[in-house]
């Protein structure tokens, strides 16, 4: 049976009604490469809510049993692709969701680590997004918003016995709706970041088969 791969992005959330990482994920499962040929991809999109993640998260992860956990997220004000290393044991209160939650608990997991590592090799997967001609860097700081509570689950998940192997969490900017330059430096467009997704993906299925 062909190793399986989730990708997930998430919808609109506040300040932000457009999120480029909804097509990307579904775009990134309709990939057709060699290096991906024994992999089945499976996308799913988050609302961008504390519920969504703790209801889905769960099932898609008994469903299809992914060897890889590869999520996205949008990151407004980075003009660049942010590869996250770790996932941070803090939620904002400051922050609503989708549906104008906010969670009481200031931590995502009481009496866990401030914070839990990549499993992935992070290293390997800057590499993968440079090699796609797309500005990336690694970052030590998901955030405290929904982006970091999915990390935080995606790599709690990764611990447990049949979890997946890889799981990683990259922030993308706001994709430009043209090619036009505005500014000295161009904006990434929905082009740019799903080849940037794709050399990411490929990396991770490599980095997973044994």
């Amino acid at each position: 049976m062909a190793d399986t791969i989730l990708i997930t992005g998430f919808g609109p959330f506040p300040g932000a009604p457009f999120n480029p990482t909804t097509a990307l994920a579904r775009s990134l499962a309709k990939s057709r490469r060699p290096a991906l040929a024994d992999a089945r991809l499976v996308a799913h999109v988050f609302a961008t809510s504390y519920a969504a993640v703790d209801r889905e998260l769960p099932v898609l992860l008994k469903r299809y049993q992914p060897r890889v956990l590869l999520m996205f997220g949008l990151a407004a004000r980075t003009p660049h692709v942010r590869i996250e290393t770790r996932a941070r044991n803090a939620i904002s209160a400051l922050l609503p969701d989708v549906g104008r939650n906010l969670p009481v608990a200031r931590a995502i997991a009481a009496g866990r680590p401030a914070s839990l590592p990549l499993r992935a090799p992070a290293r390997i997967l800057l590499a993968a997004a440079r090699r796609a001609r797309v500005p990336a860097a690694l970052s030590r700081d998901a955030g405290r918003y929904l982006c970091n509570y999915l990390f935080w689950r995606g790599l709690t998940a990764g611990t447990m016995p049949g979890g997946p192997q890889q799981v990683a969490f990259i922030h993308v900017p706001m994709a430009a709706r043209s090619r036009r330059r505005t500014s000295k430096r161009r904006r990434l467009t929905a082009d740019d970041l799903l080849r940037a997704g794709v050399e990411i993906l490929r990396a991770l299925a490599s980095a997973s088969r044994p």
